[in-house]
């Protein structure tokens, strides 16, 4: 017999999360697909689901999911630590000293998966005319985030 109380929990919680290297340096160069593959397993393995990976010399764009028993600022903090771990372990980037203390995350309808995606998987695009400061900088006016321009960066 099925109780009719029984109740279920359902969300989606879609995340935009962006965050540098340390500095800013250029250091992540070639093996970018070995590192965003690493950093699919990290999410696969938390339960959340990736729509994209990207990013270019200086940061990333992650666009998933966030299983609701997971922080952000708990995802973020495994993501970079395992990552910083793998990329020395396997020698990725051999200039790469760290990723930046913070991180931005940004939350966004299910509805603009599709611009989202395009977004990220043309990052090399953006920034031939667009620096990481100026794309931040926009995305955190676009979603009304205030912020003091002497912390950034």
């Amino acid at each position: 017999m099925n109780s009719k109380n029984e109740m279920s929990t359902y969300t989606q919680l879609l995340y935009q999360i962006v965050f540098s290297t340390k500095n800013r340096e250029h250091t992540l160069t070639y093996n970018k697909q070995e590192l965003f593959k690493y950093i699919t397993g990290i999410l696969k393995n938390k339960n959340c689901h990736l729509y994209q990976i990207n990013g270019v010399e200086d940061h990333l764009h992650i666009v998933t999911h966030i299983h609701p028993s997971i922080s952000v600022s708990s995802l973020v903090k495994d993501i970079k630590l395992a990552s910083t771990e793998h990329i020395k372990n396997n020698s990725l980037f051999p200039h790469f000293n760290g990723w930046q203390d913070g991180y931005g995350a940004f939350t966004y309808s299910i509805k603009e998966i599709d611009r989202l995606i395009t977004y990220v998987k043309n990052q090399e695009g953006h920034h031939k005319t667009k620096t990481f400061k100026e794309e931040y900088i926009e995305l955190l006016k676009e979603n009304g985030i205030v912020y003091d321009e002497k912390y950034l960066f």
